[in-house]
């Protein structure tokens, strides 16, 4: 098994080389699929300090591959209930995506699917916590939304009287959340850095009054708070995926370390960060994106002060 930074350079040397690769051709290069998934199932066996690994480089590089819902998400909620399928995930010939409770207005009456979940991340197996159950369907009608950040496709998808094939108690969906909560906020960690490593490279060439703007003072102190917000968010993700914090302490922190360090690298850059033809108002739309995806950051405190203080602190 490689260790973390090698399993980080292997990703970061593949997505350079092959950025257009598919999720398929991905899993079968280096096997970020099974990554998660146990050996007895066809796959890696890998654990938390991997997963951050991986999850890193994939926020850095803004791939729109199915890491999060697929290899992260749906492995976790098929460890516990549907093992089955797991070989299928583990080889890339399936992508999967979690449906968690309350993320869209469903009805499970007589083992039929009714309802709309009105954004969900793109996956072709959909995995469904209602009415206490882990079930799987196939939605009568999926729509693809053109969004803001075109790496982090969306969808609708909408249940009528859908037949489900019932996979479990449904008991998994906190440790589900938590976990992608972990790797969302790695690849945020991530992105993050990247926007870090933008904006040092453009203060060390960029010459304003005879000398590189990373001279001056304000500069300076911009890329230094930068670089705290960095390290942190990465231990704090990290400390997440091994359950050392409350997710919500990653989810609520890396938020709104992404959303600063994709701010200011549009600051140090000046007029060219805010142009269509530079990366970086990428990193800006994939952060207020992430923003959102299992909630804003108030959110995440909300959660963390009634798992801290009880369930009063919350009201």
């Amino acid at each position: 098994m490689a260790l973390p930074y090698e399993l980080s350079a292997v990703v970061r040397a593949y997505l350079a080389d092959r950025p257009q690769a598919s999720w398929r051709e991905f899993s079968d290069d280096v096997g970020i699929a099974g990554l998660l998934v146990p050996e007895e199932h066809g796959g890696a066996g890998c654990g938390p300090a991997e997963m951050t690994a991986v999850a890193e480089e994939l926020g850095r590089a803004l791939s729109p591959h199915p890491f999060l819902q697929s290899a992260v998400m749906a492995v976790e909620a098929l460890k516990a209930d549907g093992q089955g399928l797991l070989p299928s995930l583990a080889d890339g010939s399936l992508t999967a995506t979690v449906v968690l409770p309350g993320d869209g207005d469903l009805r499970l009456e007589g083992g039929r699917l009714t309802g709309v979940v009105p954004y969900a991340l793109e996956g072709g197996l959909a995995l469904l916590y209602v009415g206490g159950l882990l079930v799987t369907a196939v939605p009568e009608r999926r729509r693809t939304y053109r969004t803001m950040d075109g790496s982090r496709p969306l969808q609708e998808l909408v249940f009528h009287d859908t037949p489900v094939r019932h996979l479990g108690d449904g008991g998994s969906w906190a440790r589900v959340r938590d976990l992608g909560i972990a790797a969302l906020a790695a690849e945020q960690a991530g992105g993050a850095r990247r926007c870090l490593e933008m904006a040092a490279g453009h203060a060390k060439t960029r010459r304003q009054f005879g000398r590189p703007i990373g001279s001056f003072q304000a500069v300076k102190h911009k890329l230094a708070d930068v670089f705290l917000l960095v390290e942190s968010a990465r231990s704090a993700a990290g400390a997440a995926a091994r359950d050392e914090v409350p997710s919500a302490v990653a989810g609520s922190y890396c938020t709104e370390a992404y959303l600063a360090a994709a701010g200011e690298n549009i600051q140090v850059h000046g007029g060219i960060g805010v142009t269509w033809e530079h990366p970086a108002h990428r990193h800006l739309k994939r952060a207020v994106s992430d923003a959102q995806l299992f909630g804003p950051p108030q959110a995440h405190r909300t959660r963390l002060a009634a798992h801290v203080f009880g369930p009063a602190s919350s009201r």
